[in-house]
């Protein structure tokens, strides 16, 4: 059964162009290396008071392989790098419902 990755981040200040250049150029051509299938992704950029200013949603194929991704050394490098433009990481895996989740 397929799982979906949600991640949920704040931009740091000043880092928006950095940020938008590595997500395009490194992020998503690296997990979807990985075998994460980005399925949406959504960007406040207006009227956000609490929550997080990016949330995305990815699926994989089954926890089994969601949990060998998340242990891997080249996603381990992603996220990695990806820290060093963004604040406020977290993310679940969660069963895919067919439904939007959160």
């Amino acid at each position: 059964m397929s799982v979906k990755l949600m991640m949920y981040w704040d931009i740091k200040p000043g880092r928006d162009q950095d940020y938008f250049e590595f997500v395009v150029r490194e992020w998503v051509p690296g997990i979807t290396r990985l075998g994460i299938q980005t399925t949406g992704a959504w960007y406040t950029v207006w009227g956000r008071t609490e929550g997080p200013q990016i949330m995305a949603e990815a699926v994989i194929d089954d926890l089994s392989t969601a949990q060998q991704i998340l242990k891997s050394s080249e996603w381990l490098d992603l996220h990695v790098k990806l820290l060093d433009y963004v604040n406020n990481y977290k993310q679940k895996v969660v069963r895919v419902t067919g439904g939007f989740q959160i």
